[in-house]
């Protein structure tokens, strides 16, 4: 069994999501689904908040593109704890539903985390030591 961190598991939808987010994820565009598998992914490892927030790492978004890191926020700006979407510069959003929560964010936005004012990716802050 594959612990997430409860603040995650309670912002994101079920693993089972319809089909649009299903192809969302398979396409690399990141949404709460692909949030989720990432979690997955990189479980037990640095390369989620809950296993390498001891270690100066926040949770953070980039645009490929430009090179910009953003910290990880809520919708009212505050940080986060763990990857939500709803922070997301409105121009990295990709589309949003109803009620203005982001369902996905630009497909050159990826999740990583800041440490010292370097972008880590997941996968190379799961590679970092001590």
């Amino acid at each position: 069994m594959i612990k997430i961190d409860p603040v995650l598991e309670e912002s994101l939808p079920s693993l089972h999501g319809n089909r649009q987010e299903s192809d969302i994820t398979q396409k690399g565009i990141l949404s709460s689904q692909s949030l989720r598998y990432e979690n997955h992914r990189f479980a037990n490892t640095r390369g989620i908040s809950a296993h390498n927030r001891d270690q100066g790492f926040i949770p953070a978004f980039q645009d490929t593109r430009s090179g910009l890191s953003v910290v990880s926020c809520f919708a009212d700006g505050c940080p986060a704890p763990v990857h939500i979407l709803d922070g997301l510069p409105d121009d990295w959003v990709g589309s949003r539903d109803a009620n203005g929560s982001v369902l996905k964010a630009h497909a050159e936005i990826i999740s990583g985390f800041l440490r010292d004012g370097r972008f880590y990716t997941r996968e190379e802050a799961s590679q970092t030591t001590r």
